[in-house]
């Protein structure tokens, strides 16, 4: 497949901006385990966060496959103003096809 190869180069890219104050409080990277590889997959993601809740939205859910890694919930990384914070993400999907990830940190 030629596409993985193009989004790799471009998720490398945008997380280069991570030293950014800008892209920190829109954009974080995520690492999670592979639900059925049980490879470490890191990507860039838009969030918002509220106390110790973090919203991921999912866009072109259809599309994508790594928010299906929580669907029964699961531990994950996110960088958070510079340093890595875990917590446990759980997936929803609600009628219209809309998906996002809900993730408690851990303190």
């Amino acid at each position: 497949m030629r596409i993985k190869p193009a989004v790799d180069r471009f998720n490398a890219w945008f997380a280069s901006f991570q030293s950014s104050p800008w892209w920190r409080r829109r954009f974080t990277v995520i690492t999670y385990t592979g639900r059925r590889s049980g490879r470490t997959f890191s990507t860039p993601v838009a969030y918002q966060r509220a106390g110790n809740t973090v919203t991921i939205g999912v866009r072109m859910a259809d599309a994508k496959n790594w928010w299906r890694n929580f669907l029964n919930g699961g531990p994950i990384t996110l960088q958070l103003d510079g340093v890595p914070r875990t917590g446990h993400a759980a997936s929803t999907r609600d009628d219209r096809g809309r998906a996002w990830v809900t993730v408690r940190l851990d303190n």
